[in-house]
């Protein structure tokens, strides 16, 4: 696959139009994943211009179809390429400038520079973005980011399986939407809207050719712009929709409460538990909580002389499709109403009005009050089994229990309160730390020990020794093939050692090994990294039953061993000396492209190489057999 450059020739993407590669990648293996959720479960796959003139991904072994571009295409003769657009394209070979089909008509979650949001009025054609399954999955999710269809010139959010939305950009006014005002600056991007004959869409350009930026529907709902900054090596946000994450439908799914003014916005509510933490911890929270205990009218099926009672939940605003019970006249007869309902989950009574609630509670948002007031907000009456209700009351008892008695023994030992306090948010924290929070945006996977013994089969596949640690062989998902480094003699802190893994996976270049994830559990220190299918170059040096290197190959593999050291010397934020490179170090993937590897293994330096090394660097008694 060739990225075309501005000019008439073909040539390999600079760094700007390798970003936008990347990025549209993303957008192929996203589409492909959404069209057959399994395809990329197996390696024997081939990416070919098919005899009908489509772009399809055959199996193999069977040589059928699994994903085809399904273009009208009158000859074969085509060519597929990347635009530095990052728009994937399919054209005639004869005149490049007839698409048959491209990827900017099928988009994924990105709404790329010069991409349209909106529909075809011939063909019928509807381009929109749709959110991820969760933050790993590219599966379909759970919200869209398209143009109105009822005749008004603006853009909206919604849940993918409802028609109503939740945002609205307000009207097109010539230069930009009405609600969102930053478009007006032109500072990043320019607008546009076209309606004609056609067609009738929304694009945009960027003021900055070689800026590159993500706009993006994420999947908590919001729409998002990222800019990539050069200084940081990182994403930075610059622009979101809704503004306030529990403005998005259904965010945090059923009987959880959202609150803007924490880190993690959703919580379950008292006597429920969240219903599927793994899904939690890659930020799909859609799914919500469920009860710790059954109801008892659902359990003994009777309503008459059911043992279920209400829970005060204060200072919220209420869910939506309340139905009110005009015969309910006081707060007590509100509660027996929805008590003798089996279906009733809550009830509120606030002005003389009785407004109760259905099976699921949505959008329940925690609002802050005013000292012991709700001034700001209303009490919801939480149904809930009378053994979480007791549990409820006993935590309250043991609070308040627990308070009397800290304030009875303050004088005494108001020192090693303090201290036990710290210790204890010190250990809530790090129990409380799920996997994002690791290494933030740098895309590091934080693996447990547990799922490292499993992938590597009890780390029995062993690959090599280095100069750090063993290497062992590992399989993650059944299709993805690892290499592990269990290192030895990592005695560092669990802050410092994440600290350098976070260094070390922002370094990225096509001649390095790319860290995957690591492991930091206890003494325990592992790194995870891409795995290289054709070992390492000292194999097909020195041993006798390995495939020999022609000319070409021997100078590609000295090229690329240098961008990568030229890399790690002087472009990279810190600058890294590599300190060991030799054959074992060298990498060769399924193209025998090298990547160096053992990079970043000792202290960065900073650009000034000033550091003064007192020990010997390498690997001690090596000897390079050349």
């Amino acid at each position: 696959m060739f990225c075309r450059d501005n000019g008439d020739h073909l040539g390999r993407p600079s760094t700007h139009r390798q970003r936008q590669a990347r990025l549209q990648e993303r957008q192929v293996r996203a589409g492909l994943l959404r069209n057959k959720q399994q395809i990329l479960r197996k390696h024997s796959l081939e990416l070919t211009i098919y005899q009908d003139g489509n772009l399809v991904i055959l199996n193999r072994s069977t040589k059928s179809i699994i994903w085809s571009t399904q273009a009208n295409i009158k000859r074969n003769s085509t060519t597929a390429m990347l635009l530095s657009s990052g728009n994937l394209v399919l054209t005639d070979s004869s005149n490049t400038t007839e698409i048959l089909w491209q990827s900017f008509d099928h988009p994924t979650d990105t709404f790329f520079p010069d991409a349209k949001l909106g529909w075809d009025k011939l063909t019928g054609l509807n381009r929109h973005i749709v959110s991820w399954k969760n933050s790993i999955d590219p599966a379909t999710g759970g919200y869209r980011y398209e143009l109105d269809h009822s005749g008004v010139n603006q853009l909206f959010v919604g849940p993918l399986s409802s028609s109503a939305p939740y945002w609205y950009s307000g009207p097109w006014n010539g230069k930009y939407f009405d609600l969102v005002p930053e478009m007006a600056r032109d500072i990043i991007w320019r607008s546009k809207f076209v309606d004609m004959g056609h067609e009738k869409y929304y694009t945009y350009s960027l003021v900055q050719a070689k800026r590159i930026t993500r706009h993006v529907i994420d999947v908590s709902g919001q729409v998002r712009v990222f800019v990539w900054s050069e200084r940081s090596q990182d994403w930075q946000k610059v622009f979101a929709q809704p503004r306030s994450p529990c403005d998005v439908y259904s965010v945090c799914g059923p009987y959880t409460i959202c609150n803007d003014n924490v880190a993690l916005n959703c919580n379950c509510m008292k006597g429920f538990t969240i219903t599927s933490p793994k899904d939690w911890e890659l930020e799909d929270r859609t799914g919500g909580c469920s009860r710790k205990t059954l109801l008892d009218c659902i359990s003994n099926k009777s309503t008459t002389h059911t043992t279920d009672n209400f829970y005060p939940v204060p200072c919220v605003g209420l869910p939506r499709n309340a139905a009110k019970v005009e015969v309910a006249k006081s707060l007590n007869e509100c509660a027996q109403f929805c008590l003798n309902n089996c279906s009733c989950t809550a009830y509120s009574f606030s002005n003389g009005g009785c407004s109760i609630w259905h099976n699921e509670l949505l959008n329940i948002r925690q609002l802050q009050c005013d000292g012991s007031t709700n001034s700001n907000g209303e009490t919801l009456y939480l149904r809930l089994s009378a053994k979480d209700i007791q549990s409820l009351e006993n935590n309250r008892k043991r609070i308040v229990i627990g308070v009397a008695t800290g304030i009875g023994i303050c004088a005494l030992g108001l020192f090693a309160l303090i201290l036990l306090v710290m210790i204890w948010r010190n250990n809530r924290k790090s129990s409380g730390r799920i996997l994002n929070d690791a290494l933030g945006c740098n895309g590091i996977i934080a693996f447990r020990h547990t799922d490292l013994h499993r992938a590597t089969k009890n780390f029995t596949e062993k690959l090599g020794r280095g100069s750090f640690g063993s290497v062992f062989k590992g399989l993650i998902n059944d299709s993805v093939s690892i290499a592990v480094k269990r290192l030895d003699g990592a005695y560092q802190g669990e802050k410092q050692f994440r600290a350098e893994v976070s260094s070390i996976g922002a370094v990225q270049h096509i001649n390095l090994v790319k860290l995957v994830g690591f492991c930091c559990e206890g003494s325990r220190r592992l790194l995870v990294y891409e795995y290289m299918p054709n070992l390492s170059l000292d194999v097909h040096l020195f041993q006798n039953n390995s495939t020999m290197l022609n000319r070409t190959a021997r100078y590609q593999i000295a090229l690329g061993v240098a961008r990568g050291l030229a890399y790690l010397h002087e472009s990279c934020r810190d600058c890294i000396i590599h300190c060991d490179i030799k054959p074992e170090n060298i990498l060769l993937d399924a193209s025998f492209l090298p990547k160096i590897a053992d990079f970043g293994m000792a202290k960065l330096l900073g650009r000034d190489h000033s550091r003064v090394l007192t020990t010997v660097r390498g690997t001690a008694g090596y000897l390079a057999p050349e």
